[in-house]
Formats: C-alpha cells, sequence, structure tokens
C-alpha cells in the first residue's frame, strides 16, 4: 500500500481521544436477462459475500490496522443480505484473533451487504456496506487498498471524519493527529488510474468525502446468466448503456432521466 501522506509525531498526554470514522458504500453492477438468471445472481452473491467472507475480509482490515479483536458478531439474513460486526481495540495479537469471547471496547468495524434488482431492465446492483471506527494511534485509512480490492468495486463512495480531541503533553487540543487533505491520500496510485474520482471536503472541521467511478467497463464482466451467449451486437450495446447509466446515477446519487 502506497501512503503518500504520513502522520505527525505528537507527543500526547495519556491516551489519544480521537475519533476516526471511515464509512465505505462500494456497488458491484452486473445484468442478467431473465428472471431465472436475476434470482440465480442474487444467490450467487449472496453466498460469495456471506458472513463468513465478510468476516475474514473484517479479520484483516483488523490485522492491516494493527488493532486487536475483542468479540465478533455475525449474522446472515434471509432472504438475502449478511452482517459482521467486529469489536476492537488498539494493540495487535496475532495469535489471539480467533480469542473472541471479550468485553466491549472502543473501536468497530462493522460490514452489511445489500443484494438488489430492477426486474424490468435486468440490472442488479450489489451493494456493501463498511465502518470502521477507531479510538488511539490506529487509522481505518491504512486499509483502503485492501478492502477496494476485496469486491468487485465499480463505484465506491467514502467519507472520513475526525472527531473529539486529544491533548499533548503541554495540555493542548490536538484535534487532528494526521496530514491529510483527501482519503486519496490514501490510496495507490495503482487503484487510483483505474477511477473517475472526485472530492468533497471540509478540511478545517476535518471532514472528507471521496467518490470513485470504474473508468473502463468490459460488459463480459458484467454479464450473467446462459443468455447472454446469444446476445446480438446491437443488444450488447444497450446493455452496456443500462449498466453505464446504473454506475453514473449511482456515483452522482441522482437518477438520470432519458429525454
Amino acid at each position: 500500500m502506497i501512503n503518500r501522506c504520513r502522520g505527525r509525531k505528537i507527543k500526547l498526554q495519556g491516551f489519544n481521544n480521537l475519533t476516526k470514522s471511515l464509512s465505505f458504500n462500494i456497488y458491484d453492477i452486473c445484468y442478467a436477462r431473465s428472471k431465472a438468471s436475476q434470482i440465480d445472481y442474487l444467490e450467487y452473491i449472496d453466498e460469495v459475500y456471506n458472513s463468513e467472507k465478510l468476516r475474514s475480509i473484517l479479520v484483516e482490515v483488523t490485522n492491516i490496522i494493527q488493532a486487536k479483536i475483542v468479540n465478533i458478531s455475525t449474522q446472515d439474513y434471509d432472504p438475502r443480505g449478511a452482517s459482521v460486526s467486529v469489536l476492537i481495540n488498539e494493540g495487535h495479537h496475532p495469535r489471539e484473533l480467533e480469542d473472541v469471547m471479550f468485553h466491549l471496547d472502543k473501536s468497530h468495524i462493522a460490514a452489511h451487504t445489500y443484494p438488489e434488482n430492477n426486474t424490468n431492465t435486468g440490472i442488479a446492483t450489489f451493494r456493501v456496506d463498511i465502518d470502521v471506527s477507531t479510538c488511539g494511534m490506529i487509522s481505518p485509512l491504512r486499509a483502503l487498498d485492501f478492502l477496494i480490492d476485496s469486491f468487485d468495486s465499480d463505484v465506491v463512495l467514502m467519507d472520513y471524519k475526525v472527531r473529539g480531541f486529544t491533548r499533548d503533553v503541554n495540555g493542548r487540543k490536538v484535534y487532528i493527529d494526521q496530514d491529510i487533505t483527501s482519503i486519496q491520500d490514501y490510496i495507490s496510485d495503482e487503484i487510483l488510474d483505474k477511477y473517475t474520482a472526485y472530492d468533497i471536503n471540509i478540511v478545517s472541521d476535518n471532514i472528507f468525502h471521496s467518490k470513485m467511478m470504474l473508468k473502463t467497463l468490459k460488459l463480459d464482466d458484467y454479464l450473467f446468466g446462459p443468455e447472454i451467449e446469444k446476445l446480438s451486437k446491437k443488444e450488447r450495446a444497450r446493455i452496456k448503456t443500462l449498466v453505464k447509466k446504473e454506475m453514473q446515477e449511482i456515483f452522482e446519487c441522482r437518477n438520470i432521466f432519458e429525454r
């Protein structure tokens, strides 16, 4: 992982009381022509990203940010969807990662999935929400590259905020302990090159928002079901337009109406 911003060395008085919160929304888009294929896709994505898969991803996130797991809760839902909550604290102890029966601490990671589809158009959109909230010196920004690579991330929406304050050894309040002007500062160039990225940042209030949309769309990566083998050139062009429109609407957070 390439971090272009390095945290400042600040001598603190006691525990670092800053809370760093990263909210992460990832969208994976697909096209399934028939109703049967649409159902098959939802069941497929629900199986691929079940609670055990999410659990393994969040355990690795905990490793990356060098935190310690104190409790894990997993849940699969009927008919679809899954959730995982991980309570963590500062201090990484790899041998204890599976020893999860501990008390509540001050930091957490949560993941939730939301598979859905439009039966009229055949477009299916899988969304995963991940929230990482940490106290102390550990930062959720360290895991950005891993999280993006863990999913088929067509559109990524991210919010990051540093809340509260801590004090240095002289008693002076410290409202942020890292150099950051954008979430993109903590994403590798290799990943950023694949996306169109846009920022809305309120640096004075330690609030950062970034969103990314995949630049290149290879249609075969978005087709699901046996019917895709018989698509005409015209039909493929129509589907590609549908997929692009879905991505653009999510990226812009608004519906795009055709004239």
